[in-house]
């Protein structure tokens, strides 16, 4: 899923990797479905702005994205000592400031906090990742019992 067009076709792309409904580990038996929405801010009659979450049937670069990401234990043991990963499709900027959140910048191979993450750079130092470097998403998820379940959101940006 990393071979992302460039064009308007990209952007439908990464919104609908985002928007996938998918298992999180066969052994878990963990249901997983995300909702995918285009956060807009109009002006109300008074004047003041409102915020709407509104179709992610037109995206355009810059759109503020909110991911909602509902999972539920379908499995007949609890759910003990489990992560949520989601891969960030290329075109997305992640809001990484969830402090359970934790990120990868190397497909998953090392996680952290974005800002204890660091790339090698093409002269041999090291440079601080930044957003735009986030390959993966990871959140510890709570123990769960069959059938219970609980819902995560994230902020995102399209670039």
């Amino acid at each position: 899923m990393r071979a992302w067009k460039t064009g308007a076709g990209a952007w439908l792309s990464a919104i609908g990797a985002l928007a996938g409904t998918s298992p999180a580990t066969a052994q878990q038996l963990l249901l997983l479905t995300t909702q995918t929405f285009v956060e807009r801010v109009t002006t109300d009659i008074n004047g003041r702005p409102r915020r709407i979450l509104a179709s992610t049937a037109r995206p355009a670069p810059g759109d503020q994205l909110i991911v909602i990401l509902n999972w539920r234990n379908d499995g007949s043991a609890p759910l003990r000592d489990a992560a949520l990963i989601r891969p960030v499709p290329r075109g997305v900027e992640l809001d990484a400031s969830d402090p359970l959140m934790q990120v990868s910048v190397d497909g998953g191979a090392h996680w952290g906090r974005l800002d204890q993450l660091w790339l090698p750079t093409a002269l041999g130092g090291v440079r601080r990742a930044v957003p735009a470097d986030v390959t993966h998403v990871r959140w510890p998820l709570p123990e769960a019992g069959p059938g219970q379940s609980g819902r995560l959101s994230y902020r995102a940006t399209l670039r």
